[in-house]
């Protein structure tokens, strides 16, 4: 899709993925990110959420690549252009589905040949409780 393409108030929704044990060991080996509220299941019982709960930066990035699948003819994009407002609202566990609901909300033309899209992201649980918020801005190519 290219800049003209999109249309402010438009919304879509992603594929679901749901957050397995390997996605939490993985991240952390990746990120570095061993806290025992991810890693420990006797410690995080002693928690505030009385279990382990999934890295707010990995469902941030996995989000991330839902909000890419959702956009077809990815040619089109020319970076992923910043984050706005992200916010952590409730925790993800092992075995929850999760999905991106995705609002635009803004766009901007820079100059002929790219604009600033924004999209309001909420990534979703299985029972519909929002997860993770944040506005997502990318920059697409004009068809010019």
């Amino acid at each position: 899709m290219y800049f003209e393409d999109y249309e402010v108030g438009r919304v879509s929704e992603s594929r679901s993925r749901t957050i397995s044990e390997a996605d939490i060991v993985n991240f952390a080996g990746l990120s570095g990110d061993f806290v025992e509220l991810h890693m420990s299941e006797e410690y995080a019982k002693k928690g505030p959420f009385g279990r382990r709960i999934a890295h707010g930066a990995l469902i941030f990035s996995i989000s991330t690549g839902m909000m890419v699948q959702m956009t077809p003819h990815q040619e089109a994009i020319v970076a992923f252009y910043g984050v706005d407002k992200l916010r952590f609202v409730a925790p993800v566990f092992i075995g929850d589905t999760i999905h991106v609901s995705q609002k635009i909300v803004e766009k901007q033309q820079k100059n002929a040949e790219r604009g600033v899209v924004a999209f309001e992201n909420t990534v979703l649980k299985q029972d519909g409780t929002a997860a993770l918020v944040y506005t997502a801005r990318l920059m697409v190519k004009t068809k010019a």
